[in-house]
């Protein structure tokens, strides 16, 4: 599936729409250059699953556990990850394949350990379409 976002608002949106219908197990990565809309994204998947807590990248962290909605999340953000092998310290196969839901940005940088099975969302901008253009590109990946 295809979406072209012109706000903010509408990205969150599609964020939420895809959150709402996430089931235990699931597994999303989120790819994207710098400013591209990742955490926009996030926010709206979260609200989707009924997270009302603020959702902040956890880029510092590598994961951020939201656990009073309907599912648990498990947002990780692996842009500092320097080895896949830092993966496995903070347990991430006990998260992915938990009963939550695993939103994963920069899963391009550790896909060798992501789960065959999983979604992968592409946000992409275009200049041309406007500053605040987002394609986003959905893919089930089996």
């Amino acid at each position: 599936m295809v979406f072209e976002t012109y706000s903010e608002e509408e990205t969150f949106n599609i964020g939420k729409d895809i959150g709402s219908k996430a089931e235990p197990g699931e597994v999303y990565t989120l790819i994207g250059d710098l400013g591209v809309g990742k955490t926009v994204f996030t926010k709206g998947f979260g609200a989707g699953l009924k997270i009302e807590e603020p959702i902040n990248s956890p880029t510092f962290t590598i994961i951020q556990v939201y656990d009073e909605g309907r599912l648990p999340l498990y947002h990780f953000d692996v842009y500092r990850i320097g080895d896949v092998e830092e993966m496995d310290e903070i347990g991430f196969d006990e998260y992915v394949y938990g009963d939550g839901v695993s939103l994963i940005e920069w899963a391009n940088l550790i896909e060798d350990i992501i789960p065959k099975a999983h979604t992968e969302i592409l946000i992409e901008k275009d200049l041309n379409k406007g500053f605040d253009y987002r394609k986003i590109t959905v893919t089930e990946v089996k």
